[in-house]
């Protein structure tokens, strides 16, 4: 499976921004997928996950009613909608894909990665 994000930015606080990330050569629509971020200087962490058929979520406390994560099967892409950024959202963002159909928010449940798309956030 190869993962192809875009969607990176400069955006200033309170601003909106919307990350995609298309899935190629695997089974999309039977995976769970989710976003992930690493922000410079600080470990990898989970931001938002949804099952194969978008119908379970999962995010990050942080994020939660801020971000939404979402998918079109169709399209074998998955989003994320930032609103209300933060300069603590500034980071580095990993979509991710599981073989497996679930929501989860641990990063050993994901077995692809896509190549990260820088978000930043200003003051």
């Amino acid at each position: 499976v190869q993962l192809q994000a875009s969607g990176e930015g400069l955006v200033q606080a309170g601003g909106s921004l919307r990350l995609s990330c298309a899935a190629s050569g695997g089974t999309f629509s039977s995976s769970g997928m989710a976003w992930f971020r690493q922000a410079p200087g600080k470990g990898r962490e989970f931001v938002a996950a949804a099952s194969w058929n978008g119908r379970s979520t999962n995010y990050q406390d942080s994020v939660e009613g801020r971000f939404t994560i979402s998918r079109d099967n169709a399209k074998n892409t998955v989003y994320l909608q930032m609103d209300s950024l933060k300069p603590e959202d500034t980071a580095v963002y990993y979509c991710a894909a599981s073989r497996f159909g679930g929501a989860s928010w641990e990063e050993g449940s994901y077995d692809y990665w896509g190549q990260g798309t820088l978000v930043t956030v200003s003051s």
